[in-house]
């Protein structure tokens, strides 16, 4: 028998946002390895006698290592299964999926790639944040907050600052104060509209709205951790405007303004 491994990006949360293909891989599978951040009700679209194995990540507690997850996904689909890893958002944005593929390559592992909607344009979007705009945003880059104090991120800061109207930075929360620091550093107003959107496109979706000055204090007493997207530019201005999720939705969902 022939196995294949199917990298699946879940999307942002909300389980409406997966893609057609990727549920229909989902059902037929008979191995699913999936991330902390999956929401649980894809899990649910399982077939009955799948295997389910957690593989997930928390800040600085790694419960799989990715050499770990490499092998399963090897060794599943070399015993003929249909093998499915379920990730957060995109598996190809910041989702290693990239390292996984190769490690199937490397094994002579055939494998597909079924992208998912990313957190950068998705929590934005349930947030009102345009990440693009005709006037206010004609460029927008996304980073990882792991990247801080790289020697070679540190070279990018002056084109981030300089060179992009609007910054989406996955897994920032607890380098937010350095991030802040880098941005105003190399030129960054402090009045730049920052916003931190907690567990976006999830029902309890949170967002807290500043500036660079102002954001950390916000943060702080909104006790914004992880899992957060950091928007960063003028089209957080927008928010007020087009925070459709709140307003139509979610009427109840605790926005801060500073």
């Amino acid at each position: 028998m022939s196995g294949k491994v199917y990298l699946v990006g879940a999307g942002p949360g909300d389980p409406d946002l997966l893609t057609v293909k990727g549920l229909r891989y989902i059902e037929a599978a008979d191995v699913i390895l999936y991330d902390r951040l999956v929401n649980p009700k894809l899990l649910e679209k399982a077939k009955d006698g799948a295997q389910l194995v957690y593989c997930g990540k928390l800040p600085h507690y790694h419960t799989m290592k990715q050499e770990t997850i490499n092998h399963f996904l090897v060794k599943y689909a070399k015993k003929g299964l249909q093998v499915v890893r379920l990730k957060g958002g995109d598996p190809f944005v910041f989702g290693r999926g990239g390292e996984e593929a190769e490690a199937c390559a490397k094994h002579g592992i055939s494998f597909e790639i079924i992208p998912g909607i990313t957190a950068g344009i998705a929590a934005t979007a349930y947030a009102g944040i345009p990440v693009t705009h005709r006037s206010l945003s004609r460029s927008f880059a996304m980073i990882t907050g792991h990247q801080v104090g790289d020697q070679v991120a540190e070279q990018q800061w002056s084109h981030l600052v300089n060179g992009v109207d609007t910054l989406c930075i996955y897994m920032g929360v607890s380098q937010l104060s350095t991030i802040i620091n880098k941005l105003i550093d190399h030129g960054k107003p402090r009045q730049t509209p920052i916003a931190l959107i907690h567990w976006g496109t999830y029902h309890d979706q949170s967002t807290v709205i500043g500036t660079l000055e102002s954001i950390e204090e916000l943060v702080k007493k909104a006790d914004i951790s992880n899992p957060s997207m950091i928007v960063i530019g003028d089209v957080v201005q927008l928010h007020e405007k087009l925070n459709w999720f709140q307003e139509e939705k979610l009427s109840n969902v605790p926005v801060v303004h500073g």
